[in-house]
Order: C-alpha cells, then structure tokens, then sequence
C-alpha cells in the first residue's frame, strides 16, 4: 500500500465520519423509534457535576447512539452481517428459520418464591376462588426449534405450580401458529386454545372452533422480537381477530374514568404496535359485558398483555370479564372482586413476564 493511497484512504474515513456527524447535527431528533418500540435517548443537559461523575458522558453516548442517521438500517445490516458469520442469537433472540424465540433468563430465585407468595397471599385474603394460570413461552413450547445448544431457562418446574394446565394445551397444537414468529405474544389461536383449558379447568364448556369466523386484520405485523433482535428480513405475522362484538359492551378505565372502547382497536393496525388493537393496548382496567349472559358468572383476571387476546373468548362464557393490569392499578384486587361480587378471580401471566414482574406484592393488599 503507498504513501499516497494510505492518506486517501484516512482523508476518506475522516470525511466520511465527519460527514455522519454534521448528518447527524442537522437531522432533528426522534421521540422514539417506531422499528425498535421505544422511546430514544435526547440531548442531554450540561453540568459540571454530570461530567464530573461521568454520568453526562454516558448520557451523551447514548443520545448520539440512539439518534445516530439510519440507525434502523444499520442494527438490520449488523444482524444480517452477524447471521453470516454463523451466528443464531441476537441480543437475546433466536433465529430458528422464519421464526425468532427469546431467550429467557434465569431469573432470581427469591423474586419468584415472592411472586409465588403474593399469590398465596390473595387466595387466603378473599372468599372468592382464586385460579393461578402460568402460560409458557414460545422457548418451552416450541424448544425443538431452537438451535443447537441454545441457552434458555427451562420453565416446567415453574409451570407446575400453575393451575391451569396452559402447557399441555399449546403443546398438543405445537405445530400450529400458537405463537408469533416475531413477536413474544401468542397468536388468536393461541389465545383460544389457552382460552379453552382455562374453562375446562373451571368445568365450564369449551368453545368451538366453528362458531368463529377468523378476519386476518393485518398482514403485516412485526412484533417485539423483530424489534429487539434487529433481524428485519422474516416475513411479517398477521393478526386476526376471530369474536364478534355483538352483545358486548367495553369499557375502559385507560385515564382513569370510564370511557367506551372495544374488543379491537382497528386504529392501532395502522402502527407498528399492531398487537394492542387487542383492547386497545395497555390500561389498568377493563371491564367486557355480555348481555346476551345476563345471569352467568362473573371473574376478574388479573394479568399481563397475553389476556388482551384471550379476553374476547373468555367474554363468550361470562356476563362480565374485569381485567386489571398491576402496572397500572394500585388498590386491592381482592376488595375490587369483593366490592363487584366477582364469582371467581384469575391470576394469569405468562412465566417469563411472572419470574421478573414487581408489581405482584400489590396482590398481598
């Protein structure tokens, strides 16, 4: 290599990096990245004592890593380039064929046993039955497609302590697309068969594949996964929705009044976060009635956003369903199903959100 060739070399690396910074100088910076879901590192404010502690410089690296220009290209150019080398896992991702399954981790010990605890907690707390449903992951139901040697928390001792046997029913229909292949959720029909052990654990009959008419809402969902691992190429998922509406009446409690909703948002199916036209995404309550079941039960499920999806079968074979998300709602679940004259109460999460979730103590209220 001559003298020459080395200096246009180093001139071309310096242009083209000082091209990237006044890029990125002139670009206004985004809220929030709509390919990863999340919201983005801004400018962050000087201080001496921030630069000091060595906090301002990070908060720097970070703002010009989360703003850097085309960044959404360049995490998909990086998986990409990965996958050539060999490599199957993706900032805690696995590509197994046309599909992505999160790796979960082995979780604290101690924190589960709480978790476990505050559950016990309820039941003892309130005269109205209390059922705990764990619903596995894509990585213990479809562990055959993992690839070889990948690590990932095996979750069937934990699953034991569900009653609801949420495993069996997946499995027995492993070949079906009971989970997204890029998103962690599982799918409508998923949600259904989950749906259907959870009644016949309550002796209650079970729904029936032809009273339902599937509407694919969108074919063009990319989940959580396809976020987080960068791998863009798959083929996106669709959604469908398969309840009709007739005879129900939603009501949500999204900003802490009641306010009319639906069992599908159709306003979300033009965003990237497909998955919360289910119900209209994250809320701390939400209430489905059914007048068509004027004298049947009522339950309240307390649970993460895998209900979102099972709510509409479950308000099939009750007269109410009340969701209450812990993230969201702080006072007691056990007064709540008391004050409405709940028939039964379901605790139902799915494991890998359980072994971490901190909101459950709320539970021992």
């Amino acid at each position: 290599m001559t003298t020459r060739y080395s200096r246009f070399l180093s001139a071309f690396f310096c242009l083209f990096l000082g091209g990237l910074l006044v890029w990125h100088i002139l670009l206004p910076d985004r809220a929030s990245s709509e390919t990863e879901n999340r919201t983005l590192a801004q400018r962050p404010d000087f201080s001496w004592a921030a630069l000091v502690d060595g906090s301002y410089t990070a908060a720097v690296e970070e703002y010009f890593a989360d703003q850097f220009p085309l960044r959404d290209g360049w995490t998909g150019l990086k998986a990409r380039t990965e996958q050539l080398l060999g490599k199957s896992e993706f900032n805690g991702v696995y590509l197994c064929g046309d599909t992505l399954i999160s790796r979960v981790e082995t979780p604290d010990a101690e924190q589960v046993e709480k978790n476990l605890s505050y559950v016990k907690r309820l039941a003892e707390s309130t005269a109205v039955p209390v059922t705990f449903g764990l619903i596995p992951s894509a990585a213990e139901v479809w562990k055959d497609k993992l690839p070889d040697g990948a690590a990932s928390w095996d979750q069937t001792d934990l699953l034991e302590e569900s009653g609801v046997d949420f495993l069996t029913a997946l499995s027995t229909h492993a070949g079906d697309q009971v989970f997204y292949r890029t998103d962690h959720h599982w799918t409508t029909l998923g949600a259904f068969y989950g749906a259907n052990a959870l009644l016949e654990t309550w002796g209650i009959e079970p729904l029936r594949v032809e009273d339902f008419t599937p509407e694919t809402a969108s074919d063009s969902f990319n989940g959580t996964l396809y976020s987080q691992s960068g791998i863009h190429w798959l083929r996106p998922d669709s959604i469908e929705f398969w309840a009709k509406e007739d005879g129900l009446t939603v009501t949500s409690w999204r900003t802490g009044k009641p306010e009319p909703a639906s069992l599908y948002d159709r306003s979300y199916l033009n965003v990237k976060d497909k998955y919360s036209a289910f119900l209209g995404g994250n809320q701390p309550l939400c209430v489905i009635k059914n007048e068509n079941l004027p004298e049947g039960e009522k339950v309240l499920v307390i649970r993460d956003s895998y209900a979102d999806s099972l709510a509409p079968f479950l308000a099939q074979r009750f007269a109410e369903v009340h969701l209450l998300d812990l993230r969201y709602y702080r006072a007691s679940a056990a007064q709540y199903a008391e004050k409405h004259g709940m028939d039964r109460i379901a605790v139902l999460y799915s494991a890998q959100n359980f072994i971490s979730d901190r909101n459950l103590v709320l539970l021992a209220q």
